[in-house]
């Protein structure tokens, strides 16, 4: 994705990746996730700008289904970069892929929070018998 709303979050978090970089850190490290409570704050705030400067607020003007057929986008390119093996390609993809679903998360009065809940509701739990219980 390449627009001024992604590199307003990009530059909303470059000082901590850049200070990241430059300890030499590979990895995330488990206090990240605090990124996407951030970027859920940050779409909040935008969601009622003007959409002629704002991105966020051009898919809240958009409605429901753009803002998922984005996901499905996001999804398909991260798919197709996987597919070829392109690493740098397929983080940025994933990465557009989340930025998307935490537009919807916002949307739907959910956010970051909620998702980390269910999947540490999920954890240790055999993923065949999650899903077993969801059918």
């Amino acid at each position: 994705m390449a627009n001024k709303e992604m590199d307003g979050a990009r530059t909303a978090t470059s000082a901590s990746a850049s200070a990241k970089s430059a300890a030499g850190a590979t990895r995330a490290r488990a206090d990240d996730g605090e990124v996407l409570c951030r970027l859920a704050r940050t779409i909040g705030a935008r969601r009622s700008a003007d959409p002629a400067t704002s991105y966020v607020a051009t898919l809240f003007a958009k409605g429901d289904e753009a803002m998922v057929k984005k996901i499905g986008e996001e999804a398909t390119e991260a798919v197709m970069a996987a597919m070829e093996g392109d690493k740098m390609r397929l983080t940025a993809e994933i990465a557009d892929l989340w930025f998307h679903c935490v537009v919807v998360l916002v949307r739907n009065g959910l956010g970051p929070e909620d998702v980390f809940a269910e999947l540490v509701r999920r954890e240790g739990v055999s993923g065949l018998r999650e899903k077993a219980s969801r059918l």
